[in-house]
Parts: C-alpha cells; structure tokens; sequence
C-alpha cells in the first residue's frame, strides 16, 4: 500500500474511531459518587511487517490524558493517577495530592514523546470521589505523533473497575 493509501486508510479509521467514541460518550450514564478507572495509553505504537531482527517497526507517541468532570452542578476530586508499564509495574504517580475539579472543569495530564517507559501495554489507574453521587468523569487520552510529515493521531477511554 503506498504512502498515501496508507494515509487514507488511517483517516478513514480516525473518522470511524471518533464516531463511535461520540456514541458511546452520548449513552446515558447513572449517577456515582466515587470510581477507580482504567485507561490503556500507548507511549509506542507498533506497526508494520516483521523485519530481519524478528520485531515490529514501532513509533513513538505522546499522550494527553483529560480528566473531564461532566457534572455541571458539582465538583469532583481526583484522587490519584497511577501510571503503569506494559507489565504492570508502577511507573509513577501523576496527582501527588487530590485535585478538586469545578464543574464542567478539567485536568490534563502529559507523557511526553520521547517517554516511551510505559510502552504499547500502558495505562493509567485514576481514582476520584464526590461528595454525593455525580455525573462520572469522562476519561480520555489523545495519542500523537507528527513526525516526518505523518500524522498519527488516535483515542483511547477509560472503563470502570469494580473495587
């Protein structure tokens, strides 16, 4: 497939990704008061054919993670942001202490390009409280790298665990 194709098919993708991204996001969802979420980051993203070392070409990606709180009436506290590597071991915690978010406000976390610590299995584990039940946060993370005139952008959401 050449550069363009390429291109093409990874639009079409976006498009499609965003699309059903935006009809998950518009389902209704019961009010909470506190949660533990999970949600995959990929601070590289393999792709391609196996070369002679038996190993995928991979690219590097930065990832904006964003703490939304949906509830336009009450605040939400972010408790903790554990970040993970592919094989489970905490890298580190990205909200030392609790971050209180107005309503409709949001907090950004950052791993950087050149961070690729975390690799393609990453993941955040982010916990939050309120003081009565509130519309749950949504929890996204924006995966880029526009390097080289290629763009390759894409989401991920987070999930509930049950505690």
């Amino acid at each position: 497939m050449s550069d363009r194709g390429l291109g093409r098919a990874l639009f079409c993708a976006l498009v499609f990704a965003l699309v059903a991204v935006t009809a998950i996001a518009q389902e209704a969802r019961p009010l909470v008061k506190a949660q533990t979420l999970y949600l995959p980051i990929y601070s590289h993203m393999l792709y391609g054919n196996l070369g002679k070392s038996g190993k995928a070409s991979h690219v590097l990606l930065s990832a904006l993670v964003s703490i939304r709180n949906t509830d336009g009436k009450r605040p939400l506290r972010v408790l903790s942001a554990r970040y993970y590597d592919t094989h489970g071991t905490l890298l580190g915690e990205r909200v030392p202490a609790p971050v209180t978010l107005p309503p409709f406000g949001t907090l950004e976390l950052f791993v950087d390009l050149n961070d690729a610590s975390g690799g393609s299995g990453a993941n955040f584990v982010i916990k939050w409280d309120a003081e009565q039940p509130i519309n749950p946060p949504l929890v996204e993370s924006l995966h880029v790298n526009m390097d080289g005139g290629k763009a390759v952008v894409f989401m991920t959401q987070s999930v509930p665990l049950n505690d």
